[in-house]
């Protein structure tokens, strides 16, 4: 389902669970508080067990992209260890690809660690095209405010 105000805690939390799994706890600066005050900017589905506990998140965006115009950019996909091999991704995944076709969008964009090599295969597998030749360039808030050319 679509994730609504009351589920920030929780996916914030499944969002460190990621962190952790990527060793980059130290990454995550974000709040509840924050995602609430930024929600016009947030989009995410969400997976639930029985109990309606979430365990898995696929939070993403639009973006435009010169080069094609309309995309969504997966931002993180994840499910919680406990729950994986359920399909649980594949539904979460299932349901970007169903918004992406809805609102025309041109492209589907997301990163995947090269040391990923389950999420890689599975992926590829999906039909995916993996570059390898790009290098992620990020400013976090200090860095964009200490910006200098």
């Amino acid at each position: 389902r679509n994730a609504t105000e009351e589920d920030f805690g929780a996916i914030l939390s499944l969002v460190k669970e990621l962190a952790a799994f990527q060793n980059s706890t130290e990454k995550v600066t974000n709040t509840a508080e924050q995602m609430l005050e930024e929600k016009n900017l947030f989009q995410c589905f969400i997976a639930e067990d029985e109990q309606k506990e979430i365990v898995g998140i696929a939070s993403y965006f639009f973006a435009y992209y010169t080069w094609v115009g309309k995309s969504l950019y997966l931002d993180d996909l994840y499910v919680k260890e406990s729950c994986r091999g359920q399909k649980i991704g594949s539904e979460l995944l299932r349901q970007i690809f169903e918004i992406a076709k809805t609102t025309n969008c041109k492209r589907v964009r997301w990163q995947v660690s090269e040391w990923n090599k389950g999420a890689l295969d599975f992926y590829k597998k999906c039909g995916a095209t993996v570059e390898e030749e790009y290098c992620i360039c990020d400013f976090d808030a200090k860095g964009i405010q200490e910006f200098r050319i």
